[in-house]
C-alpha cells in the first residue's frame, strides 16, 4: 500500500504530548493525520463519523463496536495505545479482516508506580492535609504506616509484578491473587499466592490489576467488599468497570472501608453527580496511570510502528487478532 495515500486517525490525548520524533515519524510517513481535539475519548457515534476514509487508526480508549467497525470503509488496522481491549470488538475485527494490535509492558511501571503513591497518600493522608492546609488550617492527622501490614495485589501480571517489585523495601507482607500465577515470579520475590478470599481477608491494602472481562466487570461489589479486611483500603488503577461504585460508597459509608483510590471510573470522565467525587474518603485521579513521559513515549513508539507495519503489508510486532 501506499503510505502517502493513506489517512491515520490518532485518538489518545496523551499521544502528542510523548516523544515529538514519534509524532514526526508518522506525520511523514503517511498522506494525512486526523488528531482527536475533543479531549475525551470518542464514543461510538463519534467514530463512526471519523473513521470514514481512514487507513489506520491509532486508538486510546475508545468505544470501539461492531457497528463502528462495520462501517469504516478502508480501515485497515487499529493500533491501539495502551494493552487493554476490552473496549475494542475483536471478533467484529476479525471477521472484516482488521488487524489489531497493543503496546504491551509499555506503561506497566507508570501504573505501577502511580498505585505505589496512591497507597502512600491514602495511608498518610497527603492530599487531606495538603487541602486543608490551603483552607488555612494546621491539622494534626495520624496516618499509619506500611511498614508491617498486608498489602494484597489482585492480578499478578505486568502492573501487578512491577508493583510488587516496588513494594519489597517497605517491610511489608505482600500477598496476591491471579487466575494464572507466575509463581516462578512469586517465589523469587516474596509473594505468597492466594485464593481471592483470602487475599481480601488479611490486606490492609488491596490494589486492583485485573482486565476487564466478562467474569471480572462488577466483580468489586457488596459480596467482594465484605470479605475486605475491616479498615482496609482498595486502589483500582485498572478498569473503572471492575467496581460496583455504589457498593463501594456504602462500604465507606458503613465503615467497611477506610478509605479508596481511583485512576479509573465506570463512566469517565465522571458524572458531576457521582458521589464518589466529593467523599473526602476518597481519592480520584483522571486516568492518568499511563500518562509519564517514558510511558507516552514508549506506547507512542509502539503503536505507531505497528500501524505503519501494517499498511505497509507488513507484519506487526504485537498482533492481538
Amino acid at each position: 500500500m501506499d503510505l502517502t495515500k493513506c489517512t491515520v486517525l490518532v485518538s489518545p490525548t496523551s499521544f502528542t504530548q510523548g516523544d515529538p520524533e514519534v509524532q514526526h515519524v508518522l506525520e511523514s510517513s503517511v498522506g494525512s493525520v486526523v488528531y482527536n481535539t475533543t479531549g475525551k475519548r470518542l464514543s461510538a457515534v463519534q467514530l463512526q463519523e471519523m473513521l470514514k476514509g481512514v487507513d489506520g487508526y491509532i486508538a486510546g480508549a475508545d468505544e470501539v463496536t461492531a457497528d463502528v467497525i462495520t462501517s469504516a470503509d478502508r480501515l485497515k488496522v487499529i493500533s491501539r495505545y495502551g494493552v487493554g481491549m476490552d473496549n475494542v470488538d475483536l471478533e467484529a475485527a476479525k471477521q472484516h479482516g482488521i488487524i489489531v494490535t497493543n503496546t504491551p509492558g509499555a506503561n506497566s511501571v507508570s501504573v505501577a508506580e502511580l498505585a505505589l503513591g496512591l497507597a502512600l497518600d491514602l495511608a498518610r493522608g497527603i492530599t487531606i492535609a495538603a487541602g486543608r492546609m490551603r483552607g488555612g488550617e494546621w491539622p494534626r492527622l495520624t496516618g499509619i504506616s506500611l511498614k508491617g501490614k498486608t498489602f494484597g495485589i489482585v492480578g499478578l501480571g505486568a502492573v501487578g509484578r512491577e508493583l510488587a517489585l516496588r513494594l519489597k523495601g517497605f517491610e511489608l507482607h505482600i500477598v496476591a491473587y491471579d487466575p494464572f500465577p507466575n509463581r516462578e515470579f512469586a517465589a523469587a520475590n516474596g509473594v505468597e499466592l492466594k485464593d481471592l478470599d483470602e487475599v481480601l481477608a488479611v490486606s490492609d491494602v488491596v490494589s486492583l490489576h485485573l482486565p476487564a472481562t466478562p467474569k471480572t466487570r462488577g466483580m468489586v461489589n457488596t459480596g467482594f467488599l465484605a470479605v475486605m479486611k475491616t479498615g482496609a483500603f482498595l486502589i483500582n488503577t485498572a478498569r473503572g468497570e471492575l467496581v460496583d461504585e455504589a457498593a463501594l460508597k456504602q462500604a465507606l459509608d458503613n465503615g467497611k472501608l477506610q478509605g479508596a483510590a481511583l485512576d479509573v471510573l465506570t463512566d469517565e470522565p465522571p458524572l458531576a453527580s457521582n458521589p464518589l467525587l466529593t467523599d473526602p474518603r476518597v481519592i480520584v485521579t483522571p486516568h492518568m496511570g499511563a500518562h509519564t513521559d517514558d510511558a507516552t513515549a514508549a506506547m507512542g513508539r509502539m503503536a505507531t510502528e505497528d500501524c505503519l507495519a501494517v499498511l505497509r503489508d507488513e507484519k506487526p510486532a504485537h498482533r492481538v487478532v
